[in-house]
């Protein structure tokens, strides 16, 4: 009976059809019927862990398509045979280098007739879809008359983060088949909903358990699965007026999120939906469409960024054993750095002399577990694993320990002398510092090798990236223990040597200083923003530098200043301001005043040129040539990748090295020439641009 109770609880195996060889069976796609004669089609990609769609795949299945009419069964049921999903998508490799538009056209024409032809089957289909069904894999569930979800099953169209939106006739089909509005916000926004959300709203007609699966997939063949209506709002939006009157709410939405100039995706599938409805030729509009936006600059360039992510996913897949972490100092960000490292199921304590900041932690921590968690026992587990340590005990448990006090080297000297004796020998003490090198905060330790650089970046639970510091006593063990430990909590860790800054702060520095500058010279914060949004940056620096703090700017840039030549002289009244306690929004007042956390901005503030833009962002370029020149990151993507993912460098320009590239290192050099002539030796390029193939 236990041996019986115990095999019931244990997972099933996915339920793919009758255990009987395949009346047909290709590379990726396998095709077997059962003893009714209903069809079950296999997605089981070789050497693969994830299924996804790429030209060959859907070339084996119109070749499998074409048996099934030969011969018709009384239904087909599609599935995947991998247990971590369903389909998540295109390939994406298969996108890169792409800019011939009618090439692209005619071969996506070709898999639109793959898709078309699955969806004009003369017998009843349904998918049956757990885990991730998104992008393409959707698509191809949507020709199916039927989707049956597991519970687990999650859905969604992520085109638009690529720059893009579906091109396999998704679009026509999800806004035909559900509320055009809750399909429309599914592809705007690329969040991905639950299978009961779905089933909620039409997307999915059943949600079962694994074990209900086969019992289910006969309902579907033989129609005894009632489907939902699409509702009154879904009829009236068939009309162009209601249609139109929709449309421009959703340009207006997009437009506080991304200028059209930028991201052309959004707007375009907008238009689609609006001008053509339901139209017939829909499907090739969709297909053109999406041709026209995968072989421009915005498409190409956060494809290049999505393997940038990639590549450092990568770096960071080994399994960690770190599982208990311990932070000292609860400010902003080791507060932060606790709650995120609780909401990703690790155990933390957090220590601090101050209970009131503790106590500041904790409420913080219930508000991140309320935004990022559900269901109510999942906020309660996550609050258990976060312990407020008034005594400072969980160092001595821990298998990580990350300090995290303020930014003055006698203090962290105090608190790692204090904490490493009483450290477990295996454990790895970790600082948080953003600017201090290590070589500096070593001296405080015993056992430096153990010794490594974790610098978040605020706010931690938005910003990916984690700078992974070095220093000249690390040892390889330590930073590759800290590596996966990024990992484990969903970080993205970029390895950069030790130096003043390292590298973020080392660029971002030069950037926020000529801000100020242009503010000392009675250039008012709004335009000064106004030329970065221009450029695509997500935030202005005056607004940056509010947030990230007056007095953390002003003492940034004065340790910088001190081994890094040419940054530009803080301004008197900044300083002043710091001392009058104007610290920017954690005050209420600073380069703007706040009100609900948000800054008072002038509505009719002078208009920026390309020259102040050039200001702005030529400087940080210039100091992620030199990081890359003077070794303090390895390799050009690198630099890329971490301006990016800790300071929302416009990434559909790929990377500000990337942009220098595009532009021309040139052209980029002559422009650094003319505003050092007009503005000081502050501009005069790195000699590290050479490397890039210009002439200093």
């Amino acid at each position: 009976m236990a041996g019986k109770v115990w095999s019931a609880l244990q997972g099933r195996e996915l339920e793919v059809g009758p255990r009987v060889e395949p009346s047909w069976k290709g590379k990726d796609w396998l095709l077997k019927r059962d003893a009714d004669d209903v069809a079950w089609l296999i997605l089981d990609r070789a050497g693969e862990s994830v299924n996804t769609l790429s030209e060959a795949v859907l070339s084996e299945l119109d070749e499998c398509l074409g048996q099934l009419e030969a011969r018709s069964p009384k239904g087909l049921v599609l599935r995947s045979g991998k247990p971590s999903g369903f389909i998540a998508g295109a390939d994406i490799a298969d996108f890169r280098g792409l800019r011939d538009a009618q090439e692209l056209k005619d071969r996506l024409g070709r898999a639109q007739a793959i898709i078309n032809r699955l969806d004009a089957l003369a017998v009843p289909t349904a998918a049956v879809i757990h885990g991730f069904c998104l992008g393409g894999g959707l698509e191809l569930a949507l020709a199916c008359d039927y989707r049956i979800a597991l519970k687990s099953a999650s859905f969604g169209f992520p085109e638009i983060k690529l720059g893009l939106h579906p091109g396999l006739g998704g679009m026509t089909r999800v806004t035909r088949l559900v509320d055009p509005l809750e399909a429309m916000t599914m592809m705007l926004t690329g969040r991905s909903i639950s299978a009961p959300k779905a089933k909620a709203f039409g997307l999915v007609d059943l949600v079962t358990e694994e074990r209900h699966v086969l019992a289910a997939a006969r309902a579907a063949i033989d129609g005894e699965i009632k489907r939902s209506g699409r509702g009154l709002r879904a009829r009236a939006l068939s009309f162009k007026p209601a249609r139109k009157y929709a449309a421009g709410k959703m340009r207006a939405k997009t437009r506080e999120k991304a200028r059209q100039e930028h991201y052309p995706a959004p707007y375009a599938l907008i238009d689609l939906w609006e001008r053509r409805g339901g139209g017939a030729d829909l499907f090739q509009k969709e297909r053109d469409s999406f041709a026209n936006l995968l072989v421009g600059d915005t498409a190409q360039n956060l494809i290049r960024v999505f393997f940038l992510r990639e590549k450092l996913k990568r770096r960071a897949e080994n399994s960690s054993d770190l599982h208990y972490v311990h932070i000292i100092g609860a400010g902003v960000m080791g507060g932060d750095i606790a709650a995120w490292c609780a909401l990703k199921g690790l155990g933390v304590s957090i220590a601090d002399p101050d209970h009131a900041a503790l106590a500041g932690v904790a409420k913080r921590a219930g508000d991140l577990f309320s935004r990022q968690l559900d269901a109510a026992s999942e906020r309660r587990d996550a609050l258990d694993r976060l312990v407020l340590d008034f005594d400072n005990l969980g160092v001595e448990r821990a298998d990580i320990v990350i300090e995290a006090v303020p930014e003055r080297l006698d203090i962290k000297h105090e608190v790692l002398r204090d904490i490493e004796p009483r450290m477990r020998r295996d454990a790895v003490l970790a600082t948080n510092t953003s600017s201090i090198p290590l070589e500096d905060l070593r001296q405080a330790l015993q056992r430096p090798e153990r010794f490594v650089g974790l610098h978040f970046f605020n706010p931690v639970a938005s910003l990916e990236l984690v700078e992974l510091v070095r220093h000249d006593h690390s040892s390889k063990d330590t930073l590759a223990r800290a590596s996966s430990f990024c990992g484990r909590i969903d970080r993205l860790a970029a390895p950069v040597a030790s130096a003043p800054g390292f590298l973020v702060n080392r660029a971002l520095t030069p950037y926020l200083l000529e801000a100020l500058t242009m503010l000392d010279e009675g250039v008012g914060a709004e335009t000064i923003d106004e030329a970065a949004l221009r450029f695509g940056m997500p935030m202005g620096p005056a607004e940056v530098a509010d947030r990230v703090g007056l007095d953390i700017c002003v003492e940034v840039a004065d340790r910088l200043r001190q081994s890094v030549k040419l940054l530009p002289e803080t301004p008197a009244w900044l300083r002043d301001m710091v001392k009058r306690g104007e610290l920017g929004l954690k005050s209420g007042k600073g380069l703007y005043e706040y009100s609900a956390g948000k800054p008072k901005k002038r509505d009719a503030a002078p208009e920026p040129d390309d020259a102040m833009i050039d200001r702005l962002v030529l400087p940080l370029i210039n100091a992620c040539v030199e990081c890359l020149r003077t070794g303090i990151v390895a390799d050009q993507d690198l630099v890329d990748a971490a301006m990016i993912f800790a300071t929302g460098f416009a990434p559909f320009r790929g990377g500000p090295l990337h942009y220098a590239k595009t532009r021309g290192p040139e052209a980029v050099v002559a422009a650094l020439q003319g505003l050092s002539q007009k503005y000081g030796s502050r501009f005069t390029p790195d000699e590290g641009w050479a490397a890039l193939g210009a002439t200093t």
